[in-house]
């Protein structure tokens, strides 16, 4: 197809006009995308809660073991009586 061939293609298309679209489509369309943003903001809020209660419950055992304390060598016995 040479460029006027398709220019001249386009311009029949694009003279046509769209597809008819259902009045009710505007409407459906606006209901679903607020109930999608809703549901993505309430996973969003339960990711933040479930991230920083993680980060509490580290808090906590962090402070309770002290896990970087090195722990007590048990291999050898303890000296006494010298």
């Amino acid at each position: 197809m040479k460029r006027n061939e398709r220019e001249a293609a386009v311009r029949r298309i694009m003279e046509r006009g769209g597809a008819p679209v259902p009045p009710e489509l505007c409407g459906d369309a606006v209901r679903r995308g607020g109930r999608l943003l809703r549901q993505r903001r309430l996973v969003r809020r339960i990711l933040w809660l479930l991230a920083c209660v993680a980060a509490v419950a580290f808090a906590v055992w962090a402070a309770d073991a002290h896990p970087w304390v090195e722990s007590p060598s048990q291999t050898t016995p303890p000296l006494t009586g010298w």
